[in-house]
C-alpha cells in the first residue's frame, strides 16, 4: 500500500483505506479468483486509485494489471502487461 506520510495515523496500528493511493495485490493459487474479483471491488469501493494486480497464475502466462476509476465502485482497466515487460502507471494529479 501507498500512503502519504501525512495520512499514517500516529500511534495507530492500521491505515485508513481512503488514505492509500495505490494498493498492490499479488494473487495466491489457492485464493486466486477472489484476490482478482472481490478484493478489486472492495478496493474500488473504498475509493482507492489505483489497484496493482500482479497475476502469477494468470491464464497463459504471469501478467500484471493496473487498475483505476474507484469513483464508481468499479474498476475500469487502465494497463495490463505480461511479466517482464514495463507496466505503464498513469500521471499522478496535484
Amino acid at each position: 500500500m501507498v500512503v502519504p506520510t501525512e495520512a499514517v495515523p500516529t500511534g495507530e496500528n492500521f491505515i485508513p483505506a481512503g488514505a492509500a493511493e495505490l494498493v498492490v495485490e499479488i494473487t495466491s493459487k489457492s485464493n486466486a479468483v477472489n484476490d482478482r474479483v472481490s478484493k478489486l471491488k472492495g478496493y474500488a469501493a473504498a475509493g482507492i486509485p489505483l489497484h496493482l494486480l500482479i497475476d502469477p497464475h494468470g491464464t497463459g502466462s504471469p501478467t500484471i494489471h493496473l487498475y483505476g476509476e474507484p469513483a464508481t465502485a468499479s474498476t475500469a482497466f487502465c494497463t495490463r502487461a505480461r511479466s517482464a515487460r514495463p507496466c505503464t502507471f498513469p500521471s499522478r494529479s496535484t
